[in-house]
């Protein structure tokens, strides 16, 4: 173990231990103990470089002092919050970020009434320097649509311009709930871009919704969170896309415990083991800690293959309300470097099964990175992320130079993946111990699919026919597939009506009339199941309440 991971494990360890009011201490999910390194998405944390700002010299409590105040944005002035970063054609990286100012009555408490701004730097870790107001807003997140409009999303609107340097337009989206409940509100919300164009987006509830080009009518298609099934207090998730899958990080503000999820599609989510985030990731290259009481508002700058290059949050010093007028507590905005996932290609051209005997796959040169060269190959081991996270996974066979890459055989044995898999994970570290990972599509996995969603039947007054309506916000046009639709009673479900479903196009639908099995009768909030393809692997299930 290095000199900084050793330094981190003491503070992560610490930050746990003396935890304060407004924290609770979650008990970890059974066999987080066993966990490798490189399992836990926290493990991604690098040290921070020092850019000729360390000072003691500044706002802030004695465990965040001395740091470097060029990292990110800060100014003893304002309190800053939350806000993503992105590269922009001029070279330079661009964040929204919003801020109200210090000497306000309220302290860190006057949020409702923040500013987002505009900032620039030469370096994705910053400095940023604010170059516009942009207006009324807090949580910011921005994204560019298809057809070039920058949007700035903040809660209960958004700005939208042609140019990233403005002039902005402050607008409202439209929701569509669709017949479900709002899950836990709509104010923090979280984009990514789909392959055509297309966004989904998280809300705050861990609620899935759709816009057709992230502009347009945003469309609910889930009835149900997909964070993980724990008593969490759940706020300020983050989705981003990569060329292999999408990814999700929620943070229990309460519990201070970040979890991470991945998905194929955007839209059905899996668990992974180990914590996203903790308090104490703010270590610089040399042993200098910057230990922020919370971490909230995680954004991530990109490369471009999607790959996470480095994490940016909101942190203050202390207890919210702690922070008061004029004092010497205060928030600002961070940037933390990640390892960056190598780039991997799984040669198999057949689905991988536990009977593969030969898994072959190539690691793609970078600059800075020769695979033949820096990969300590016996280290490695792929397969399902449930498998490597806990030392398991296929073992290396043989290894060849192909060019710059590398092309490297893994005895099929123990590599854990099934049909629910949709990506491999490698595992291991490079010639100096440091960790080295990726991620890989696998073939037989159809990545971009159809996304068939129901409204809530209606109804004839005779009740011996209804109607539902039937709408695609996948990609690609389905197949023609079946619909159940069950009455749930208090111990059992009934089969009320099926009927078969036409192929539909995307962001398109069609309405289905269809006769009752039995007359059926008005009941006030009467929960309905319905399921599209019942019993097939491409099952789609929800729950709606006539309202």
């Amino acid at each position: 173990m290095n000199k900084y991971k050793f330094i981190l494990s003491i503070v992560l360890t610490l930050s746990c231990l003396f935890s304060t009011a407004q924290v609770t201490k979650r008990s970890r999910p059974e066999g987080w103990n066993q966990l490798v390194e490189g399992a836990r998405f926290m493990d991604r944390f690098l040290p921070m470089p020092n850019q000729d700002g360390m000072t003691s010299n500044t706002w802030g409590a004695d465990a965040v002092i001395p740091r470097d105040i060029n990292n990110g944005i800060e100014d003893p002035k304002w309190s800053y919050w939350g806000g993503n970063a992105r590269l922009q054609d001029d070279g330079k990286y661009h964040l929204f970020v919003c801020r109200w100012s210090e000497s306000s009555p309220r302290g860190h408490m006057a949020w409702p009434g923040s500013t987002v701004v505009h900032t620039v730097a030469d370096h994705s870790p910053g400095p940023y320097r604010v170059v516009e107001e942009i207006g009324k807003g807090h949580n910011p997140e921005w994204y560019v649509t298809a057809d070039n409009k920058y949007v700035v999303s903040v809660i209960g609107k958004y700005y939208v311009s042609e140019y990233v340097n403005g002039p902005w337009e402050c607008k409202k989206f439209d929701f569509d709930r669709r017949d479900r409940q709002i899950i836990d509100g709509l104010s923090n919300l979280t984009f990514a871009q789909r392959e055509d164009g297309s966004f989904v987006m998280i809300c705050r509830g861990g609620g899935v919704w759709i816009s057709q080009d992230g502009l347009s009518s945003w469309n609910q298609i889930t009835d149900a969170s997909v964070y993980p099934p724990v008593d969490g207090r759940f706020e300020d998730p983050l989705i981003w896309k990569t060329n292999v899958q999408y990814h999700l990080i929620v943070n229990d503000w309460l519990g201070r415990i970040a979890w991470h999820l991945r998905s194929k599609d955007g839209i059905n989510w899996k668990t992974e083991a180990g914590e996203a985030y903790l308090p104490g990731i703010a270590v610089h290259q040399d042993g200098t800690k910057e230990d922020w009481f919370k971490y909230e508002r995680m954004k991530v700058v990109q490369d471009e293959y999607g790959r996470a290059f480095q994490a940016n949050f909101a942190v203050i010093d202390t207890l919210k309300k702690h922070d008061r007028k004029n004092d010497h507590h205060n928030s600002k905005n961070i940037s933390i470097p990640l390892t960056v996932g190598k780039l991997m290609t799984v040669l198999n051209t057949e689905r991988i099964t536990k009977n593969t005997q030969e898994i072959r796959v190539r690691i793609q040169a970078e600059k800075g990175f020769n695979p033949y060269d820096d990969i300590d190959f016996n280290s490695l081991r792929f397969g399902a992320s449930e498998a490597v996270n806990f030392g398991g996974g296929s073992k290396v066979k043989s290894f060849k130079q192909k060019g710059d890459d590398v092309i490297i055989s893994f005895y099929g044995k123990n590599n854990g993946l099934t049909d629910e898999h949709f990506a491999a994970k490698l595992l291991g570290r490079n010639q100096q111990g440091d960790l080295l990972f990726a991620y890989s599509k696998l073939p037989g996995v159809a990545y971009i699919e159809a996304a068939l969603s129901a409204r809530k039947p209606v109804f004839n007054h005779q009740g011996t026919e209804l109607n539902i309506l039937i709408e695609n916000f996948g990609q690609v046009s389905s197949n023609i597939s079946s619909i159940h639709i069950y009455k749930i009673m208090k111990e059992r479900k009934e089969l009320i009506a099926k009927a078969t479903v036409p192929a539909i196009k995307p962001y398109e639908s069609v309405k289905l009339n269809i006769q009752t099995l039995a007359p059926q009768h008005k009941t006030k909030k009467q929960p309905y199941l319905i399921l599209i393809n019942e019993g097939e692997a491409d099952m789609v299930s929800f729950k709606i309440n006539d309202d």
